[in-house]
């Protein structure tokens, strides 16, 4: 399909899509229009953000609105208030010349009798929330029992969020004719479920990620210790003076923690999470958009319906678990034929997860240092230089100072006015660079697959065949002072449970990634790991009940562990439980 108007939509629709500088459909669209015009059949997509899905379900979905029936005839479910609202100003925007279309975001955390005033008055097009959405359902005020379509968009976010009951009610008050439409970026047992409940006969179709694999986006990787990932977003921004971008964490905290120190150290910088209120996003995301914030620290849950174009750079302090995220990531920056710039600060232990996503996504990584002191002083006074040079001089508004501006300079020679210009300008950057040291990590293990992570320890996997274990150990600097508790709990390569998973979630439940992790072992249905004797107490309760792999995690300390290294003790113990595992009727219930 070579345009948007071998589609047959309508010329009111495609007037607005011509105005907006939509020419050649891209994979999905080109697949999704025809079959919506066309078909009732139900239609499953694999297709990622940044593929052109919304236009791909929103432009046929205008097109077959009847416009003289005032009931609804389309439902979006989305994950995210972000995502709603985008979605919803897209399809306005489509819509633009189609008169008496009436379309409407619902979600939570807004004043819900607004979005009740609007749907007595007749919504042909809904896009919500899956709680909000049955809120409105269960109040009898959103009526969906004669609906044409429902659109799932981003069906597996939304079921790791835990909508999965909120989806069934909904879709339960469907009718069973309606035509169902699913996006989803994986295709997860859950999902694969509800396609199987829930749609009838569906037609299969793929889109690449517009952006995947990119030329105009370079992927770079650091190399440093955890210590010092925060350092290293400062020399970013510092290199890089007009940075307009977002820093991925994994965790609230940590978005909080890096976007106050940001803030704290004078960058125009703020966060954006779920602790936020909606009034409090929506002034994050109107400042962000106007970029008078440069960097927007975020987790990816956060972060879903972003649509804010001539990013420069992609931070991940944290590399995402799935190679997918790392590429629904990058793929925010490098669009309409813009240059772009993703960066992983990673242990050198992640190493073998940057291959991963290499040989996954079909990209290629640099690996670059880290600026310098001096790298980040020359670049700097050059952007100065620069800008001074270029400056729009305008001589009638500064004509009534310049007397007693040549005055003040009349006894300087040329060169000394310009070491005290540069100075006056500089000063604050030599000042906190001049000692500044090298923070990248060295050291061959980065190229053989071994790695140093948290206070200088390494990790080593090894994989025998698909039951037996996979072991992690460490050798850090501190291993002969350093004293550590040994942990094992119910959850192992079964429930795709690894050694990078499992320091993820030891990072992630103590908020922090300062804790010197030792030996690791994975075992078909149980796992073990060594931890910093001080972090033991709270690494047990921050673990327990925690929700991993459809289980909810069970911890149980080793007593034979003391300092790493107590092999033999450790051995007995993983014998022993290699026997026993975890009591039978805990196991039997999780089957349930």
């Amino acid at each position: 399909m070579e345009n948007f108007k071998q589609t047959n939509l309508d010329d009111n629709i495609l007037k607005a899509v011509t105005e907006m500088g939509f020419e050649k459909p891209t994979s999905v669209q080109a697949k999704t229009i025809p079959h919506l015009l066309n078909s009732n059949t139900d239609l499953i997509a694999t297709a990622q953000t940044g593929t052109g899905k919304t236009a791909a379900f929103g432009l046929p979905s205008i097109h077959l609105t009847d416009l003289k029936n005032r009931d609804t005839s389309t439902l979006v479910l989305c994950p995210t208030r972000e995502l709603c609202i985008q979605i919803a100003k897209d399809l306005t925007k489509y819509s633009k010349y189609v008169d008496g279309l009436n379309i409407l975001a619902v979600y939570g955390g807004s004043d819900i009798r607004g979005q009740i005033k609007a749907l007595n008055k007749g919504v042909h097009i809904v896009i919500g929330t899956p709680g909000r959405t049955k809120d409105l359902i269960k109040r009898n005020k959103l009526k969906i029992g004669s609906i044409a379509r429902i659109v799932l968009d981003e069906a597996d976010e939304m079921l790791t969020m835990g909508f999965k009951d909120d989806l069934e009610m909904i879709l339960s008050h469907t009718p069973k004719d309606k035509q169902t439409l699913l996006f989803s970026a994986t295709m997860p047992q859950k999902v694969i479920g509800i396609t199987k409940s829930y749609m009838q006969n569906p037609e299969r179709i793929s889109a690449q990620r517009v952006n995947i694999g990119a030329e105009n986006i370079k992927h770079i990787y650091y190399t440093v210790n955890a210590k010092d990932r925060y350092e290293v977003i400062k020399r970013i921004a510092d290199i890089n003076p007009n940075i307009y971008g977002i820093v991925f964490c994994r965790t609230r905290r940590e978005t909080k923690d890096v976007a106050y120190k940001l803030m704290n150290d004078g960058y125009n910088a703020d966060t954006l999470n779920g602790d936020l209120s909606q009034a409090e996003r929506d002034e994050v995301m109107m400042r962000f958009r106007k970029r008078k914030i440069q960097l927007l620290v975020a987790t990816d849950v956060a972060a879903r319906g972003l649509d804010v174009e001539s990013l420069t750079h992609i931070i991940n302090y944290n590399l995402p678990d799935d190679f997918e995220i790392y590429v629904h990531r990058s793929g925010r920056t490098g669009r309409a034929g813009n240059a772009g710039v993703s960066i992983a600060i990673v242990h050198s232990r992640e190493i073998r997860r940057i291959r991963e996503i290499e040989k996954r996504a079909g990209i290629e990584f640099s690996k670059e240092d880290v600026p310098s002191g001096m790298d980040v002083c020359k670049t700097r006074l050059y952007n100065l230089i620069d800008t001074v040079e270029n400056v729009q001089v305008d001589e009638k508004q500064i004509a009534q100072f310049l007397p007693d501006i040549y005055k003040k300079f009349e006894n300087m020679e040329r060169d000394e006015l310009i070491k005290h210009f540069v100075s006056a300008e500089f000063n604050r950057y030599l000042s906190y660079y001049k000692n500044a040291r090298d923070l990248n990590v060295s050291g061959r293990s980065n190229d053989r697959g071994k790695s140093r992570g948290k206070s200088g320890s390494r990790e080593r996997g090894r994989s025998r065949g698909r039951d037996r274990k996979n072991r992690s150990r460490g050798d850090g600097r501190n291993q002969s002072t350093s004293k550590f508790s040994g942990f094992y709990i119910n959850a192992g390569s079964e429930r795709k449970m690894n050694p990078g998973r499992l320091m993820g979630l030891i990072n992630e439940s103590l908020d922090s990634s300062s804790a010197d992790i030792g030996n690791i072992e994975i075992m078909k249905s149980s796992s073990f790991f060594e931890i910093e004797e001080k972090y033991a107490d709270d690494i047990a309760k921050k673990l327990k009940g925690k929700p991993f792999g459809g289980t909810s995690l069970e911890i149980e300390k080793d007593k034979g562990t003391g300092k790493r290294g107590n092999v033999n003790k450790r051995k007995k113990r993983r014998k022993s439980r290699k026997k026993n595992k975890w009591p039978q009727s805990n196991n039997r219930s999780r089957r349930r």
